[in-house]
């Protein structure tokens, strides 16, 4: 299946891609982890994305557009594939469209997981992660068990600098103001599943599973 995850940043799309990636044999294609990979490696690519994500702003559309279309050209994406965090706007959904016309594929549902502003902002700037091996804690919902350290490899942990509430807040209105205006666009086309994201992770993944087992049949 080719499926689209939708949600404001926060709203647990890359948890949920991962194990419906698992589940379903295909791999999850995740925009915001090349950009940190190239911002990491200091390529020209990852300065420039670097600029707009540290503001919470949104990657110019021909990178990215172009950045996704080379990586669903790769052989792993012949029998599927779950994309998070592209598209995020209504251009880059059009040119979404036009690679897989082009592929002679189609989507298949873009799953639209919907959470409170503030449940948001609860989420992301309780986030640390770990500056050795990348391992992910929430000071709340899943604390080290020393403050600061990574219980995995000892390593520093710190709050990625748009994870501060000021940068989230600014993120949420981006995303309202450019990403938002996708679910019509989705929903026009009979591909938009809403689902509730401020659940369990568990429930919301057999949320989705039952939407995209109805697709199916």
């Amino acid at each position: 299946m080719r499926i689209l995850l939708m949600g404001p940043p926060g709203a647990g799309k890359g948890t949920q891609a991962e194990a419906l990636a698992e589940k379903l044999g295909v791999p999850h294609i995740a925009t915001g982890d090349i950009f940190r990979s190239q911002i990491a490696a200091g390529t020209a690519l990852g300065k420039k994305a670097k600029e707009y994500t540290e503001s919470g702003r949104l990657v110019p559309d021909e990178v990215t557009i172009g950045m996704v279309s080379e990586r669903l050209k790769e052989s792993d994406c012949q029998r599927g594939f779950i994309l998070d965090g592209f598209p995020r706007t209504v251009a880059q959904a059009e040119a979404l469209d036009q690679i897989l016309a082009q592929a002679g594929q189609k989507l298949d549902a873009a799953i639209d997981i919907r959470v409170p502003d503030q449940k948001i902002i609860e989420r992301l700037t309780g986030r640390r992660v770990c500056r050795q091996c990348g391992v992910t804690y929430h000071l709340v919902f899943n604390p080290p068990q020393r403050p600061g350290i990574c219980d995995a490899c000892g390593g520093e942990l710190y709050q990625r600098s748009d994870d501060n509430e000021a940068t989230v807040k600014n993120r949420l209105e981006v995303y309202r103001r450019q990403t938002a205006p996708l679910i019509d666009y989705y929903r026009a086309k009979g591909l938009l599943r809403p689902v509730n994201g401020d659940a369990p992770i568990d429930a919301v993944l057999s949320a989705i599973e039952q939407i995209l087992g109805r697709d199916a049949g």
